[in-house]
């Protein structure tokens, strides 16, 4: 069968490579194979972060209590929003005495607030957590860089033992027959292969993955900003008189 017949051809160019070039196509097989993991933790990763973060949008869009939402939150910890919002929340509820829990309108002549002090505290709170957060998305992508920057050049690398041992065949055997020289150049090939064969898909993945980065963290910057001005309208307290 020529399926058969491919594979046992390719399991005899590997058999007769050198023991340098097998170490290159070992360690780009490794570099490979983790890649590849991490490309399907990532895309979990993602497909979670979006799928819970629109739950804690309908949660914070429909409620109208602080306190709620925040219940929503803890129970969606994959969302980069609700881990600000509950950022937020914990330091309102910190120090002195809660806030009101109700999220609408402005304050009520009579009710307790919070200074403007506070709401720099609360936006200080959400930065650490924004930063966090990235930190935990862009967590693993490093290696995908590193093997799509690096895969070419490592199979280069087996790509020139594997010419370097065709000539040492031609000295030794004083010929260049391509009995000689082609075990040399297809092992050559095979590292140069394996090498494209393991950064592509690493390229891929680190392109698509920094992009969900950079659109979450700006989905971060605009929440954070909308949660701010509805903690200022609703809890700050005026310095005017009511």
């Amino acid at each position: 069968m020529p399926g058969l017949s491919s594979l046992g051809g390719f399991g005899e160019i590997i058999a007769d490579v050198g023991p340098l070039e097998k170490v290159v196509l070992v360690v780009l097989l490794a570099m490979s194979v983790i890649s590849w993991a991490i490309i399907l933790h990532k895309a979990l990763q993602f497909r979670m972060v979006g799928g819970e973060s629109a739950r804690f949008l309908k949660t914070y869009r429909e409620s109208r209590r602080f306190s709620l939402v925040a219940s929503g939150a803890r129970r969606l910890r994959q969302s980069p929003l609700g881990r600000v919002y509950l950022a937020a929340y914990q330091e309102l509820s910190a120090s002195g005495a809660p806030p009101p829990d109700v999220m609408d309108g402005p304050p009520e002549p009579g009710e307790e607030g919070i200074s403007s002090d506070r709401l720099e505290s609360v936006q200080r709170a959400t930065r650490r957590v924004h930063a966090s957060e990235i930190e935990r998305m862009e967590r693993y992508l490093a290696f995908l860089a590193t093997t799509a920057s690096s895969g070419p050049f490592i199979g280069l690398l087996g790509t020139v033992i594997g010419i370097m041992n065709s000539f040492q065949a031609i000295g030794t055997q004083g010929s260049a027959s391509l009995a000689v020289v082609a075990p040399g150049i297809s092992g050559a090939l095979v590292a140069t292969a394996a090498g494209l064969a393991a950064a592509i898909p690493a390229v891929v993945g680190y392109n698509y993955f920094v992009g969900r980065v950079r659109h979450w963290t700006t989905e971060m910057d605009n929440f954070a900003l909308e949660l701010a001005n509805l903690i200022e309208r609703r809890l700050v307290r005026s310095t005017k008189p009511f």
